[in-house]
C-alpha cells in the first residue's frame, strides 16, 4: 500500500501560536510547544487535558441492572496546572472586592456561618452600597417645608427594602421557633446504615431544629390545640439530612393526594377566614368524619399531646417508615423517635386557653429562655428497626402513615442524643429562612413506598422554591451544608456562588471531567433497588393495600393505652371541638365513628353534645380486620414518660408583698435555684419590698403582668402584713385558683393558708386518679427549707390530677 502523502499537522509558529491563544471564536488545527506566555500556555494545556479523555470511558457502565446497583466513578484527567480550569487569566489580578484566586477544590459557601455574621458595634450607618449616611432622621426636601425630592436615594432604598421585608409564609408550619445544637452518636450503626451521623461512637454532627404549629399563620398563638412540627437538619460531612417530623407519630391521611384537602379543611374557612389556629370548626370535622382513616390521628390530637407544656418536653417522630442502608447495600426498615430527657409534659386545656391570651409566644419564649439560661433542651434519638420479612407479618401495613409500630412489637433502640445549645443570631435569617425538605437524605438513608411520603418528597422542595424566591435557596447560609458542594447548576434568582471556569456540564474533558460522578465506591447516593417486595402484583394502579382499610384498631389501641385521666381529657377535647361545629349531622357522624374506638368515649362525648339517642356505628371499610398483636401499650401514655426528673427550665412563682416573711421565701427560692428552677418573685407590684424580718425582696414580676397559669408551681409566703396585702389584690385569688385548677404543686408557708381558704379551694377531694398526695404542702417559716425538699419532689410529677374536676368547682 503506498505511503500517505498527507502532511501531518505542523505546530504553529511562535507568533501564530501567540496570536491564536488570544482568540475566543476559533483556533489552529494543532496546538503544541508554543508556551510563550500565559494565554498560549493555557491553550496548550487545555488541548492536553481534553486529549487525555479521548472518549467517555464510563459510558458502557451506564447500562444494565447490575451496573445500576453499583455505578462507576466518573472519568477524570489531571490538568498540568490550574490554568485550563480557570474562567479567566485575569484572576491573578486582585483587589479588596474580588479577593484572590479561588481556593482549589473548595466552595466557601459551606463555611461556618461566621462568614456571614455582621456585627455593627462601633460602625457608622451606611446604605446597602456602603455609602455613609449623614442624616438618618430626615428625608431630602426642597427647603424645610418643601416637597420631598425624588433624588433622595437614601430614603428610596430604605423604604423600598422595608416594603419587601416579608416573604410568603409557609402554607403549613408557618409559626415556628428554631435553635442550633448538636447530635452525638452513642455507638457505630454500621451494621445497618452507612449514614454519616451514625458511623462511630461519639461522632458529633451539627444540627438546626425548628419546632412549629401546623394550622396557624405566622403571627398566631403557640398554645393552640394542634400538631407540632419537629424538624431536624443534620449538617453531616456527607451532605444535609432533613428529618422532617411531628410530635405525633401518625397522620390524618394515607396518601399525599389528600393533603391539599386536609389543609384546606383545617385552615380558616375561606368565606370569613375564621377560626385562626384552631381545628374546632365545621369544615375540619366534616372532612375527618368522612375519612375514617383519620380516627387514630384524632385520638392523638384530642389528647394532651396536642397542647405540650414546652418544646423541651415534647416527643418527635419521623412519622413514615424509612430505610437504612449499609455499605453492603443491605437495607432494613426504620422508624425515628425523639424522646425529651425532661419527660413528656403537657398543658391542660383551660391553662392553654389562658396562656394564649397572656403570652401567645409562650413556647417560643420558653425555648429561648432555657437556652439562654444554660438549661439546654436534650432529646434521645431511638430507632425501631425491622426487616421486610417482619413487616409482612404485622397485622397492619408499615406503609400506612395512620399506623404506628407498637413498641411491644419492635422495641426502641437508643442511638444518640441531641442537645440544643445555641439560639439563632437572627430569627428571619435563620429560623424563617431555613428550608426543610423530606427529599434531603444522605447515603445510608432511603425512602419506603409510603404514598404520603412520596408526595412530601416533591412538595417540600417545590414550596421552598416559591417561598424563598427561586431554586438557589440552598445557598442561604442557614441552608448551606458543611459538606463540599460542587455541581453544574448555574444561574437562577439570588445566585450567590461565583463558579470558576467555563464548564457547566458532565461529562466534559475541558475541566478534566470535573466535577465527576462519585460512583458507589466513593459513597455516592444509590437508591435501594427494591424498596418493598412487589410480590406478584405488577402494573400501575390507583389503589391502597387491603390493610390500609383498618381504620380503627390502632385508634382503639391508643385510647385503651391511656390512663383514666388522659381518657377524660380526650373526651373533653372532642366535646369542646365538636361543640364548635354548627352542623348537627357532622357531630353525629363523628360520634358514630368513635363507637368503633370506645363506646364509653362515644357516650361521654354524645352526652356532652346533647346527642340522644347514640347514633349507630359507621360501617366498616374492612369487615374483618386482622387481630392486633398488641391491645394495650403503656408507652403511648404521656404519663409513662416522666423524664429524668430534672426541673431545669421549670418556672415557679413565689408571691411577695410588703410585710412577708423574707427568710423563709428566700430559703425556698435558694432550694429551687439549686435545682435549676427559674424561681421568680411575683409581687403585688414589681420592685423592692421590705419584709417583716428586716430583709428586702425585689420582685421582678407582678401578679398583673405574669398570671399564675404561666408558672409550673406556686409558693405562698408567711407574714401577716404581706398575706393581708396579697389578699387585697384580686389577681392573687385568680393566681391561686389557676394553679389549683391546673393541678400544679403548691406550697403554703405559715399564715398564707388563709389565702387558700379565701380562694375557695375545695380542700376535701373525693376524686383521685393517683396514689400519693394531692400536691398541696403546708409548713411554717421555721421549717420552710425542709418543706421545700418535699415540694420539689412533688414538682417532678409535673401535675397532680387527683385534684382535677370536670366541670371545675371554682
Amino acid at each position: 500500500m503506498p505511503k500517505s502523502t498527507k502532511t501531518p499537522p505542523q505546530p504553529p509558529s511562535r507568533a501564530a501560536a501567540k496570536s491564536a491563544s488570544r482568540n475566543t471564536d476559533s483556533g489552529p488545527s494543532a496546538v503544541a510547544g508554543a508556551m510563550l506566555d500565559a494565554p498560549s500556555k493555557k491553550m496548550v494545556q487545555v488541548q492536553e487535558l481534553a486529549a487525555a479523555m479521548p472518549q467517555n470511558s464510563t459510558k458502557p457502565a451506564e447500562h444494565g441492572f447490575e451496573n445500576g446497583l453499583s455505578p462507576m466513578s466518573g472519568a477524570t484527567a489531571k490538568p498540568a496546572s490550574r490554568l485550563p480550569t480557570g474562567s479567566t487569566l485575569s484572576e491573578e489580578n486582585t483587589n479588596d472586592k474580588v479577593g484572590t484566586v479561588a481556593d482549589e477544590g473548595r466552595n466557601p459557601l459551606v463555611n461556618p456561618l461566621d462568614r456571614v455574621r455582621v456585627d455593627s458595634s462601633g460602625q457608622v450607618l451606611t446604605t446597602n452600597q456602603g455609602v455613609r449616611v449623614a442624616d438618618n432622621q430626615n428625608s431630602l426636601k426642597y427647603g424645610t417645608r418643601g416637597p420631598v425630592l425624588l433624588e433622595d436615594f437614601i430614603l428610596r432604598e430604605k423604604i423600598t427594602h422595608f416594603d419587601h421585608e416579608r416573604i410568603p409564609e409557609r402554607i403549613v408550619h408557618a409559626r415556628g421557633s428554631g435553635a442550633h445544637g448538636f447530635f452525638e452518636c452513642y455507638e457505630p450503626l454500621t451494621g445497618i446504615t452507612k449514614a454519616a451521623p451514625f458511623r462511630e461512637a461519639g461522632k458529633v454532627t451539627p444540627v438546626f431544629v425548628r419546632f412549629s404549629t401546623v394550622q396557624g399563620e405566622r403571627g398566631s398563638k403557640d398554645t393552640a390545640r394542634d400538631v407540632r412540627g419537629f424538624a431536624v437538619k443534620f449538617y453531616t460531612d456527607e451532605g444535609n439530612w432533613d428529618l422532617v417530623g411531628n410530635n405525633i407519630p401518625v397522620f390524618f391521611i394515607q396518601d399525599s393526594m389528600k393533603f391539599p384537602d386536609l389543609v384546606h379543611a383545617v385552615k380558616p374557612e375561606p368565606h370569613h377566614q375564621m377560626p385562626q389556629a384552631a381545628s374546632a370548626h365545621d369544615t375540619f370535622w366534616d372532612f375527618v368524619s368522612l375519612m375514617p382513616e383519620s380516627t387514630h390521628m384524632l385520638m392523638w390530637q384530642m389528647s394532651d399531646r396536642a397542647i405540650p407544656r414546652s418544646y423541651a418536653t415534647m416527643q418527635g417522630f419521623g412519622v413514615h417508615t424509612f430505610r437504612m442502608v449499609n455499605d453492603q447495600g443491605e437495607s432494613v426498615f426504620v422508624k425515628f423517635h425523639w424522646t425529651p430527657m425532661a419527660g413528656t409534659h403537657s398543658l391542660v386545656w383551660d391553662e392553654a386557653v389562658k396562656i394564649s391570651g397572656a403570652d401567645p409566644d409562650y413556647h417560643r419564649r420558653d425555648l429561648w429562655e432555657r437556652i439562654e439560661a444554660g438549661a439546654y433542651p436534650e432529646y434521645e434519638l431511638a430507632l425501631q428497626v425491622f426487616t421486610e420479612e417482619q413487616a409482612e407479618q404485622f397485622s397492619f401495613d408499615i406503609l400506612d402513615a395512620t399506623k404506628i409500630v407498637p413498641e411491644e412489637l419492635v422495641p426502641l433502640r437508643p442511638v444518640g442524643r441531641m442537645v440544643l445549645n445555641r439560639n439563632p443570631d437572627n430569627f428571619f435569617a435563620e429560623t424563617e429562612q431555613v428550608a426543610f425538605c423530606a427529599a434531603h437524605v444522605v447515603p445510608g438513608i432511603d425512602f419506603s413506598n409510603d404514598p404520603l411520603l412520596a408526595g412530601r418528597i416533591h412538595s417540600y422542595v417545590d414550596t421552598q422554591i416559591s417561598r424563598l424566591g427561586g431554586p438557589n435557596f440552598h445557598e442561604i447560609p442557614i441552608n448551606a451544608p458543611i459538606a463540599p458542594v460542587h455541581n453544574n447548576q448555574r444561574d437562577g434568582f439570588h445566585r450567590q456562588a461565583i463558579p470558576r471556569g467555563r464548564v457547566s456540564y458532565e461529562p466534559n474533558s475541558l475541566a478534566g471531567g470535573c466535577p465527576f460522578q462519585a460512583g458507589a465506591m466513593q459513597q455516592g447516593f444509590v437508591s435501594v433497588p427494591a424498596r418493598i417486595r412487589a410480590e406478584d402484583q405488577q402494573g400501575k394502579v390507583r389503589a391502597k393495600p387491603e390493610k390500609f382499610a383498618d381504620h380503627y384498631t390502632q385508634a382503639r389501641l391508643f385510647f385503651d393505652s391511656q390512663t383514666p385521666v388522659e381518657q377524660d381529657h380526650i373526651a373533653n377535647a372532642f366535646r369542646f371541638e365538636l361543640s364548635k361545629v354548627t352542623v348537627p349531622a357532622v357531630r353525629e357522624r363523628m360520634v358514630a365513628g368513635l363507637r368503633h374506638v370506645s363506646d364509653w368515649l362515644a357516650k361521654k362525648v354524645a352526652t356532652g353534645l346533647g346527642i340522644d339517642p347514640l347514633p349507630d356505628p359507621l360501617s366498616l371499610a374492612l369487615a374483618q380486620p386482622t387481630p392486633p398483636e398488641v391491645e394495650r401499650s403503656p408507652a403511648l401514655s404521656l404519663l409513662a414518660r416522666p423524664g429524668n426528673g430534672s426541673l431545669q427550665g421549670r418556672k415557679v412563682a413565689l408571691l411577695v408583698a410588703p410585710g412577708v416573711h423574707g427568710a423563709s421565701i428566700s430559703a425556698v427560692q435558694r432550694a429551687l435555684v439549686e435545682e435549676g428552677v427559674v424561681a421568680r418573685l411575683v409581687g403585688t407590684r414589681i420592685g423592692r419590698m421590705p419584709t417583716s424580718d428586716g430583709d428586702v425582696l425585689d420582685a421582678d414580676a407582678s401578679l398583673e403582668n405574669e398570671p399564675g397559669f404561666l408558672f409550673d408551681a406556686l409558693v405562698l409566703p408567711d407574714g401577716e402584713e404581706g398575706v393581708a396585702a396579697l389578699a387585697q389584690d384580686g389577681h392573687t385569688m385568680e393566681f391561686i385558683k389557676d394553679q389549683f385548677r391546673h393541678c400544679k404543686t403548691i406550697l403554703a408557708i405559715g399564715s398564707s393558708h388563709r389565702l387558700m381558704s379565701r380562694a375557695g379551694l375545695p380542700m376535701v377531694l373525693d376524686k383521685s386518679y393517683e396514689q400519693g398526695g394531692s400536691g398541696l404542702f403546708f409548713t411554717d417559716s421555721a421549717t420552710a427549707r425542709e418543706a421545700a425538699a418535699s415540694f420539689i419532689d412533688a414538682m417532678r410529677k409535673h401535675r397532680h390530677f387527683g385534684r382535677e374536676m370536670d366541670p371545675p368547682l371554682m
